[in-house]
């Protein structure tokens, strides 16, 4: 009997990843990039009755090209798989931004080709 295997696909499918492919290639992504919904839910997310002064296309943009950042130095530095990085965030509630962790992976998808997901530290 085969084992059960939950690609990134059914995780994409199934909202557990959000595809950010296309605003990615904004931000020199040349393969895909997904933000688990733990990580979009605490660094991208900005609520409507939240005062404006951030909006989720702005944090969205200002991760990706710090993930792009990291990644491109990683490259240059030999080094693969899950790196730790971190940015400021306006938290919900305040004005002031905040430090934080994010983690930014590099490996194969479904097929073997390279996928990029950015996703809380501590998240598998």
């Amino acid at each position: 009997m085969a084992g059960f295997s939950y690609t990134r696909a059914d995780a994409l499918r199934d909202g557990v990843l959000i595809d950010v492919t296309e605003r990615a290639w904004e931000a020199s992504f040349r393969i895909p990039v997904a933000v688990t919904a733990a990580a979009w839910a605490d660094v991208v997310e900005w609520p409507e009755t939240e005062p404006a002064i951030q909006d989720e296309s702005g944090r969205l943009c200002d991760i990706l090209f710090m993930a792009s950042v990291v990644a491109r130095a990683a490259a240059r530095l030999g080094k693969r798989g899950r790196i730790t990085f971190e940015l400021c965030v306006v938290p919900r509630g305040g004005e002031v931004p905040e430090r934080t962790q994010v983690d930014l992976h590099v490996g194969p998808g479904d097929r073997g080709e390279p996928v990029a997901t950015i996703m809380e530290p501590g998240e598998d």
